[in-house]
């Protein structure tokens, strides 16, 4: 059965403070951490053998996961010294894979929430005959993103990094970040130093001749790269609009896990979490949020598509909207704290210290 490499090296930075104890594909979405949903989609299409390369914070993965047969999967780790981009890291695991040289191996990007069918992504490489196939999805706007266009039959024409022209936007068509590779092409990547796939062994692989297929699949699909979108993956997950067999519990508007308390009166909504020992307290509102594990909303707090980190507490009648609160920081009463508003790890906000209207 197919093999599957997942990268869960990258620092995170764009997620911040989230990241700053916790590797990214860690944090939790959906009351797990984020890797568990791509584990547990992996071992539903059929994957048995996975090998996580990993860099930063490398040291959080196996003691969580271990060898994997919790999953049913059989997990292996190798830790990149230094960082290698993405295609050097696919190299420097390619000792660990069992796949003959013609068979597919299946590569995710572990950042990415998507709804791919992955069975379909194996089927297309196989019988199109592909050395590299990629998952493409459609996006309305391109320009954040890499362009990958092709022909009618799906053959990729070109690699096209972050277009800014309305002249370069040629393709609404994005790398995904999931690829199927013949295993004898992983081989072909130069080993230890940095290689991008998308930058030099993609464009690379082109220009020799090599047969690249892409696959347009528009279910589901969020790069998780800000806290803004991480927040909404985790409530996607939660409303059942993103597909995972790993959320613990049904789908519905909220996620309490079984160590929480709520308060009666307090209302949660729209995909919200409250993670292991949080308390919420009296009459709080929570819409499309999640609350870490150990943080106290203390009563009449109004939170709104926000992060609040573990063992952080949001003090009285605050308001907040579109926030990331770090681990253990400290939010006192009364603030009012707007989009993109960051309240670093163990920081502490007096009551009344940060707000958007008058004190009346």
């Amino acid at each position: 059965m197919t093999e599957a490499i997942l990268l869960v090296g990258g620092k995170g930075t764009r997620l911040r403070p989230l990241t700053v104890h916790t590797p990214k594909p860690m944090v939790p979405a959906a009351g797990v951490p984020f890797l568990t949903h791509q584990l547990a989609r992996a071992k539903a299409a059929g994957v048995e053998h996975i090998v996580l390369a990993t860099s930063y914070l490398a040291e959080v993965f196996e003691p969580y996961f271990g060898d994997g047969s919790s999953l049913g999967l059989h997990i292996e780790y190798v830790t990149e010294a230094e960082p290698l981009g993405t295609g050097g890291a696919i190299r420097n695991v390619a000792s660990r894979l069992h796949s003959a040289p013609d068979d597919p191996v299946l590569i995710f990007n572990g950042d990415i929430l998507t709804g791919l069918d992955i069975p379909a992504l194996v089927a297309t490489h196989q019988s199109s005959g592909a050395d590299v196939s990629l998952h493409l999805t459609r996006v309305a706007d391109p320009r954040a993103y890499g362009l990958v266009p092709t022909d009618a039959s799906g053959r990729v024409q070109a690699f096209l990094e972050k277009p800014q022209t309305p002249e370069e936007i040629v393709t609404d068509q994005i790398n995904a970040g999931a690829y199927v590779f013949r295993r004898s092409v992983i081989d072909m990547i130069p080993a230890g130093r940095p290689v991008s796939v998308e930058r030099e062994t993609f464009p690379d692989l082109l220009s020799s001749g090599a047969h690249l297929q892409g696959m347009v699949d528009s279910t589901y699909w969020l790069d998780l790269g800000t806290p803004q979108a991480f927040v909404r993956g985790s409530a996607d997950l939660v409303l059942g609009r993103a597909p995972s067999p790993a959320v613990p519990g049904r789908c519905g508007d909220c996620l309490v896990l079984p160590t929480a308390t709520v308060a009666p009166d307090a209302k949660l909504t729209g995909g919200t979490v409250v993670g292991e020992d949080a308390v919420i307290g009296s009459g709080v509102r929570i819409s499309g949020s999640t609350v870490l594990a150990g943080a106290v909303v203390d009563p009449g707090a109004v939170i709104t598509d926000s992060l609040i980190g573990a063992r952080a507490q949001v003090g009285t009648r605050s308001v907040l909207t579109g926030v990331v609160v770090g681990d253990g920081a400290t939010v006192g009463p009364d603030n009012e704290l707007r989009e993109g508003v960051r309240v670093w790890c163990d920081a502490v906000l007096p009551e009344g210290a940060v707000r958007f209207s008058s004190d009346q």
